[in-house]
């Protein structure tokens, strides 16, 4: 999630927990500890792909975080022993394990076990969500007004923590809504991701992989009976073979399941992760080789500059999500005339 949301979280999990002996300064405290694991930021790997892949890596692990609070707690509780070890332990260890756990909600992957097993991503939730932050942006507002009295406090972490819980059961629905359309189309057991569009998680997006196309559909709880839309996307599997040979291939592959895009352009070999953002508006493409006429000749990769976000963006998907717009066409991010389909 966002660095506002991780540190309102940390924030009021800090304050449910030492809010009656340290008062507003518990806050701040959990606001710092909620950030702590999102400074892996500042590291550089050595290539764009390194630092995408290796975000949310160690920092984010429960294998560096659990000892990590340990030590954390015995420091804050030699700085403020008013407050028992158990309780800074209680509150260091909240904070810094919840950090991984929501981000595993996500689309981006979040490695819980690093250095073992794969990232986890849940897709359930979107990056930036105002409906699960704003809970604990107003009940730390409320503490700071009160502080000593932490009941506003457990309340935002009980509203949040049940519009997390609404989001798994919102893609359940989903899943079950398409699945019979997928079915159809002969795309029963294909790879398929289901993830809420940006800002809410009443309109959602479901991706589904084969190796010669890629299929999405668009569909939302205000929809009604309106039939679902699927666009289709060619893909190469040759291309795509040849990508997985090189080393940031086969780890961008392994970060991503294997939703990429690859296109070769100008000569470069573009990879784009089609997880994150939207079709036309996908923040990471990276370029990681070169076709010199015979071979693909392997580079240490860069990113592209991230696609510009038209506002008129945000009406067309309002409309979608309100349901007075049956279809947004993903290949153009803008709603057709009415009834009309994606070409």
């Amino acid at each position: 999630m966002d660095s506002i949301t991780q540190a309102a979280l940390g924030a009021t999990l800090a304050g449910a927990v030492a809010g009656k002996t340290l008062g507003r300064s518990a806050l701040l405290t959990g606001a710092v500890l909620g950030t702590l694991p999102d400074l892996d930021v500042v590291i550089d790997y050595g290539t764009a792909v390194a630092n995408f892949t290796q975000h949310r890596g160690f920092s984010h692990s429960l294998l560096i975080l659990v000892p990590l609070s340990i030590l954390l707690a015995w420091g804050l509780w030699r700085w403020k022993p008013q407050l028992s070890y158990q309780r800074w332990w209680l509150l260091t260890g909240l904070v810094l394990v919840t950090h991984p756990l929501l981000d595993a909600f996500t689309t981006y992957g979040t490695q819980l076990l690093w250095p073992f097993g794969s990232p986890v991503a849940l897709n359930s939730i979107f990056i930036i969500d105002p409906l699960y932050t704003l809970p604990l942006l107003t009940a730390v507002v409320v503490f700071l007004f009160r502080p000593g009295k932490p009941a506003a406090l457990m309340a935002g972490l009980a509203v949040s923590s049940l519009y997390l819980g609404w989001t798994l059961v919102a893609q359940q629905v989903i899943s079950d809504r398409v699945e019979p359309v997928l079915a159809a189309a002969g795309l029963a057991d294909a790879p398929r991701m289901v993830q809420p569009m940006p800002l809410n998680t009443i309109l959602w997006r479901v991706t589904v992989m084969t190796d010669e196309r890629r299929v999405e559909v668009v569909t939302g709880f205000l929809d009604g009976d309106a039939p679902l839309n699927l666009e289709e996307s060619p893909r190469d599997p040759a291309l795509a073979q040849q990508a997985r040979t090189l080393p940031e291939g086969m780890r961008l592959d392994w970060f991503t399941d294997g939703f990429l895009h690859y296109e070769l352009k100008d000569d470069l070999l573009m990879v784009t992760d089609i997880r994150l953002g939207m079709p036309g508006a996908h923040p990471f493409t990276f370029v990681l080789a070169r076709d010199n006429g015979q071979w693909l000749e392997p580079a240490p990769s860069y990113q592209q500059d991230r696609p510009a976000i038209r506002a008129e963006l945000f009406g067309a998907l309002w409309a979608r999500m309100t349901g007075s717009a049956p279809v947004l066409c993903l290949a153009n991010l803008e709603l057709p005339p009415p009834g009309e389909r994606c070409s």
